[in-house]
């Protein structure tokens, strides 16, 4: 039985022998995904691909349905991380770890800082999108978080390419509007 059926089955040992198959295209979403994340991020592509493994290893109560399901659960992991990073790092900027700071790293700081209130800003939007489109929230969770294509979102939500592309672009609108009006 090959590692993924097997893992759908509930094979423990199926879940050690998954990673290796599944290891280099999670790389390449936490790769993606940390590029467009702020300068100096504690978190780097393999960290981020351990603990999103990790995240979906405690997953017990869920029963694997194929590859696709798989990435749906995958981006909603890197989803939390990246977000939970974004809280941890805001707590800190408000006093969590004071030290004294050049006039240079202030201005460089406060670049960081703005990036993480907005994940955390867009991450409170993708939330209240849900309840408007759970679809919408799912693309954009996807394709932002989760770095995936639009071929490897439609695998991932059962749609076609080409529902992803207007999804993409309703939720993008609505989203900008929800931060920005």
């Amino acid at each position: 039985m090959e590692p993924s059926a097997a893992a759908i089955d509930g094979e423990a040992e199926a879940i050690d022998r998954l990673f290796p198959l599944v290891y280099d295209q999670l790389r390449r979403i936490a790769h993606r995904k940390l590029r467009a994340e702020r300068p100096g991020h504690t978190l780097d592509t393999t960290g981020l691909v351990h603990e999103t493994w990790l995240k979906l290893v405690e997953q017990t109560r869920v029963e694997w349905q194929d590859r696709a399901h798989f990435l749906r659960v995958a981006a909603r992991a890197m989803r939390r991380i990246l977000v939970d990073y974004a809280r941890r790092h805001r707590a800190l900027r408000r006093g969590g770890a004071l030290r004294r700071i050049s006039l240079d790293e202030d201005a460089a700081l406060a670049a960081v800082a703005e990036r993480g209130e907005t994940l955390l800003a867009l991450d409170e939007a993708l939330v209240r999108l849900g309840g408007v489109s759970e679809r919408l929230a799912r693309v954009v969770e996807c394709r932002w978080f989760g770095g995936l294509t639009e071929e490897e979102t439609a695998e991932a939500l059962g749609v076609t390419t080409r529902t992803v592309q207007r999804d993409w672009v309703k939720a993008r609108g609505w989203l900008y509007l929800e931060l920005h009006g």
